[in-house]
């Protein structure tokens, strides 16, 4: 066999491994993110090793993951990398060759959180109906970009001021808390609007509107509220679990609105709450 022939075994080989662990993980519910990021990573390594996913070895692993570090991955991605290893080996393959392998740690940042005062200022500069009635929900509901670009009429409860997000991370349906303000200002919109659509919020041919959208139309908000922080999408969610918090609100029940799957996820938000600890006396006062 010559040098193209055998290049072209291995590249086969691959190829096979991959389209099957697509399918598992299709099978599995999992997103189309993750789907796309593991396959990814798998795909790599395996390019990267050059052997049959049988006969790989720790020290093979150990030698992608120092090279994807050498490279400049993030913490987050090197804890992905990871993750995708260890399902197409542990799951798919029924390998304990990652069993030894320890994951690697995630430098641990706290959220972006706005102020209640930057929320505002947000809102005051965005203009359009329907771009603000998005950030309106984000912040008043703490749903996930992608959970508010699939939000369709029919799973909102207005009356009962909820909706339910189906199929969120994890594949899981939650129930979620509407604000008396957005529900109101809701039903304005969707009577008005001239477009026909399932979506609450779409294009101009009905189609759900993108999470790029939405990053954009944050971003575009920020700059002309002339706030410096980095503020994406996902810091309404943050912003909304931090102010519950301040307010008083049981951190169990805030992990239920968010659908956090462990408790632990949700108390990050009592490191970045700042409210409570200036109500401390200091006890020099008490002398």
């Amino acid at each position: 066999m010559n040098e193209a022939e055998k290049e072209n075994k291995e590249k086969e080989l691959i190829e096979n491994y991959v389209e099957k662990f697509k399918q598992e993980l299709i099978v599995g519910g999992f997103s189309k993110r993750t789907l796309k990021m593991y396959l990814c990573y798998v795909g790599e390594f395996l390019n990267f090793i050059k052997k049959d996913p049988l006969k790989v070895e720790r020290a093979d692993i150990i030698k992608f993951m120092a090279y994807k570090v050498e490279q400049g991955a993030s913490d987050s991605t090197l804890a992905l990398v990871y993750s995708a290893l260890r399902h197409f080996f542990r799951e798919f393959l029924r390998s304990d060759v990652m069993e030894e392998i320890k994951r690697p740690r995630k430098g641990k940042k706290l959220p972006v959180v706005m102020t209640k005062e930057e929320v505002k200022k947000i809102l005051d500069v965005t203009k359009r109906k329907r771009d603000k009635l998005i950030l309106m929900l984000l912040y008043s509901s703490g749903l996930r970009v992608s959970e508010v670009t699939k939000l369709k009429i029919r799973d909102l409860n207005l009356a009962e001021k909820t909706a339910m997000v189906r199929g969120g991370k994890g594949n899981k349906d939650r129930l979620v808390i509407l604000s008396e303000q957005w529900v109101e200002e809701i039903k304005k919109y969707l009577a008005s609007r001239k477009v026909k659509s399932e979506y609450v919020f779409c294009k101009g041919n009905g189609a759900p509107i993108s999470v790029d959208s939405i990053q954009r139309m944050v971003r575009k908000a920020r700059i002309k509220a002339g706030i410096n922080k980095n503020i994406t999408p996902h810091s309404f969610r943050h912003s909304f679990a931090t102010h519950l918090l301040e307010a008083g609100e049981s951190i169990r029940k805030i992990q239920e609105l968010l659908g956090h799957s462990n408790l632990s996820t949700t108390q990050i938000y009592t490191k970045v709450s700042t409210e409570e600890l200036k109500k401390v006396r200091s006890p020099l006062d008490n002398l």
